[in-house]
């Protein structure tokens, strides 16, 4: 993040140098030449000009994501600082209070006449604690939240766009978003292409009163902003190109535009996103939109044992106390299906293991759930580090990798090997393609359930034993010598 600092004092300007450029991309305001002189030794940015005018903050940078920092000094009061710095297009105001003693009169004739909005004071102490990085996160995403609540403001439908089957962190993403634009059910909706099919949604689906409705093509047009969650627009084979809110944690994609964008793919969770804009603005959770939450984190994280953060960690904290375990419990019990088990004992007559790598194909399968699940449970298994498990669902192979956080990246598999034939990415743990069986029949030349498993497990040991393979391999070609050349 990049900060400004106006500082006058050489002390100050040597202490927040130091304390704060290994966190921050911080430069500073001088106003007196001998003094930048004396600290160009910092090897930080130093721009001499008049604190008090505009274009000294344009020459600096300054962006309205640039956080300011202020020194408090006495001979002066820093309201034409601040307007200045208000008027160049700067909202991430703070007054810095440094320990010089102030004149009551003078304090209160400053907190009066400041005209930047939301600006907040912070004593050099608190900065040296180390809060200051995390107060200027918090600051960047209550902007940015508070940019998207007024852009949506006005529209009398939004809807909120959700994958196709949603998933815990899906739905729980749909309430926060909806607490966060201060809507109700009629005029906020969740909705989705693909109906919740999987039992332990259904049970959270139900236990929480959730409604997810079914949407058409056509029915688009009938609201007038459009927000994805846990999504992006590119999901949707170009029904929509441009959207105007996208939050979502999987790695950033081409193809669409969209009024404002939050997407992190270093978060575990898109409801560890949300967390985080409703504690920025301070929102109201209730204790369905929390447990909502937390089950959505405890599901896309593996209780916080894959693809964790710690932002995902502070997150569950600050949910559990709002949410009611219980009703967490007797959702998570819902994972444990006969249908299930009949999966896995297919997957275990009928496998590949080599050292950590376990591959299987199940056939066809009504629910991509079913092999998701197969493949996160195989990966309990003793010695095994690596499962990949694929089957057939109407006409697409659906292929779900997954790894104990190996050095090799799940999601730079699937992409290799099946991005030019379908839809493939993900995490460095977990992954997924979905391919159409008559692209995949000519780049493998697979027709029989035993081939997909052999060009899975083949492709997956290729790549698992060159550690450097994907920057030699041509782009998803397959392993030299084997039968799908």
């Amino acid at each position: 993040m990049k900060c400004l600092a106006v500082c006058q004092d050489e002390l100050i300007i040597r202490i927040l140098a130091n304390a704060l450029s290994t966190t921050l991309d911080i430069g500073f305001i001088i106003e007196d030449r001998a003094l930048a002189r004396r600290v160009h030794n910092l090897d930080v940015p130093i721009h001499v000009g008049d604190p008090r005018r505009v274009d000294t903050y344009l020459r600096a940078g300054l962006s309205p994501t640039t956080c300011v920092v202020v020194q408090e000094i006495t001979r002066r009061s820093p309201g034409r600082t601040l307007e200045a710095i208000y008027n160049a297009g700067g909202n991430l105001v703070y007054l810095l209070d440094v320990g010089y003693r102030q004149s009551k009169r003078r304090t209160a004739q400053q907190r009066t006449t400041i005209p930047v909005p939301e600006v907040r004071r912070l004593a050099l102490s608190q900065l040296l604690r180390g809060s200051l990085s995390t107060e200027l996160e918090r600051s960047l995403t209550r902007a940015r939240v508070q940019q998207y609540q007024r852009y949506l403001s006005d529209a009398d439908r939004v809807l909120i766009l959700l994958h196709n089957d949603p998933d815990p962190d899906a739905m729980a993403s749909g309430l926060a978003l909806r607490n966060l634009l201060h809507r109700t059910r009629a005029t906020a909706i969740l909705g989705t292409f693909e109906a919740v099919t999987r039992p332990e949604n259904l049970r959270m689906a139900k236990l929480l009163n959730i409604q997810v409705e079914p949407l058409t093509a056509d029915k688009l047009n009938n609201f007038q902003r459009i927000a994805t969650v846990d999504v992006q627009p590119h999901y949707f084979w170009g029904l929509l190109d441009r959207v105007d809110l996208v939050i979502d944690h999987h790695p950033p994609r081409a193809g669409y535009t969209a009024a404002f964008k939050d997407i992190r793919p270093d978060y575990g969770s898109t409801c560890t996103i949300l967390t985080e804009h409703l504690r920025a603005v301070e929102g109201n959770v209730s204790g369905r939109t929390a447990t909502a939450m937390l089950y959505a984190i405890k599901s896309d994280t593996l209780f916080l044992s894959r693809h964790t953060n710690e932002p995902d960690v502070e997150a569950f904290r600050f949910l559990y106390p709002l949410a009611n375990p219980a009703l967490v419990r007797k959702m998570e019990g819902a994972e444990t299906t006969l249908e299930r088990l009949a999966k896995l004992a297919k997957a275990v007559n009928k496998r590949k293991i080599s050292g950590p790598l376990y591959t299987t194909h199940l056939g066809r399968v009504p629910r991509e759930d079913l092999i998701t699940y197969v493949a996160d449970f195989l990966l309990q298994l003793e010695e095994i580090t690596w499962t990949i498990v694929s089957g057939i669902v109407h006409d697409d192979v659906v292929i779900a990798v997954r790894n104990l956080g190996d050095s090799r990246h799940a999601g730079e598999f699937v992409k290799q090997h099946f991005g030019d034939i379908g839809s493939a990415g993900g995490h460095r743990a977990m992954a997924k393609a979905v391919i159409p069986m008559e692209p995949l029949l000519q780049k493998f030349g697979t027709d029989t359930s035993d081939d997909v498993l052999a060009c899975t497990h083949t492709l997956a040991e290729q790549f698992l034993a060159k550690p450097n393979s994907s920057s030699r391999q041509r782009e998803g070609a397959p392993p030299s010598g084997s039968k799908f050349d």
